[in-house]
């Protein structure tokens, strides 16, 4: 027997203002805010569960360390370092997305444990990681769900731009400098666009936002890999996407690296649309947008089909946990 083994565990809850308040915060959260809605790390384990059920490939989630066989494949996807507290088995483990925000925030990882490859989304990540763990850094992008993110009748199309804002940092001087000359660009045009801030709408807004606009304004910093993003290009909305070239998470300087090269957009081609740096090319590249928009040069689904689909990403993550093990895994 030689189980595919994936891990993932939510971060446990912490007691923030009285003992025990980590028992009683779930449920006043559900009640007051409805079901907790699928964050990015949620949404790659549960992709690549649904890309592995497309394939055919069996898998067990969260089974107890003690109970792994040494021919055992282990995954963990995690969130947090605490995913492998207890892990004292030999089988060698495919590691990543969310163990650590940094890998100066846990060096020893490779040392600690067995972890045979740590994974990260796009490149620009794994340039980051790889001075840490070298060979071992490999990179893997999750796949979209192309049957539930798919174009919708074009008779629905009422509103020229989806504005998907996702701006972390500096959010006062970014209304001012990005989001307000961007609104007046569009004005400017004729341009009619709807708004979406991330983390402030409810389950199902986005999916029919889609549904509603024509195109995507992708208001983010940078991006590991872009899940919304590639969503919308899947459901056949090509994008216009901030791309300012460089983290901003203040915590670089922390983490020593206060320059990090980066992208909003790490799977992107001509056929998905066009990036801008700031509010000033973001006026030039409207008008090229929209003419590559009337001649029909752009066909982000296209790319999602060639790339991104769930049966790709997750074929080729059973290749990767494969080429870490020396005895084939046979589904």
């Amino acid at each position: 027997m030689n189980r595919l083994c994936l891990y993932y565990r939510p971060e446990a809850e912490r007691d923030r203002w009285v003992p025990g308040d980590r028992f009683i915060r779930p449920t006043f959260r559900r009640i007051l805010r409805g079901a907790p809605r699928p964050g990015g790390l949620d949404k790659v384990f549960l992709n690549l569960c649904l890309g592995l059920d497309r394939l055919g490939v069996p898998y067990v989630v969260n089974l107890p360390f003690r109970k792994l066989h040494r021919t055992d494949r282990v995954a963990v996807l995690g969130r947090g370092r605490h995913c492998l507290d207890g892990y004292d088995r030999p089988n060698p483990i495919v590691a990543g997305i969310g163990l650590m925000t940094h890998p100066s925030e846990w060096p020893t990882l490779c040392t600690d444990y067995p972890v045979a490859r740590y994974l990260q989304h796009s490149a620009w990540c794994d340039s980051v990681y790889r001075p840490y763990f070298g060979s071992r850094c490999a990179i893997w992008p999750v796949g979209i769900d192309t049957d539930r993110w798919q174009p919708g009748p074009a008779a629905a199309k009422t509103t020229d731009f989806l504005l998907y804002d996702k701006i972390h940092w500096a959010r006062e001087a970014r209304e001012t400098e990005l989001v307000a000359p961007i609104r007046a660009a569009l004005a400017q045009l004729g341009c009619t666009h709807e708004t979406l801030r991330y983390g402030a709408y409810e389950p199902g807004a986005f999916q029919a936002a889609l549904g509603r606009c024509r195109a995507m304004i992708f208001l983010s910093a940078h991006e590991s890999q872009g899940i919304a993003a590639e969503e919308a290009m899947a459901s056949g909305l090509p994008l216009l996407a901030w791309d300012p070239g460089f983290v901003e998470d203040p915590e670089r300087f922390k983490w020593g690296q206060p320059v990090i090269p980066a992208t909003s957009v790490p799977y992107f081609d001509a056929r998905c649309g066009l990036t801008f740096r700031d509010a000033a090319e973001f006026a030039t590249q409207l008008p090229a947008f929209r003419a590559a928009q009337a001649t029909g040069r752009l066909a982000p689904r296209d790319f999602i089909l060639e790339h991104l689909t769930l049966e790709k990403c997750a074929r080729q993550f059973v290749d990767l946990v494969n080429a870490t093990q020396t005895v084939p895994f046979s589904p």
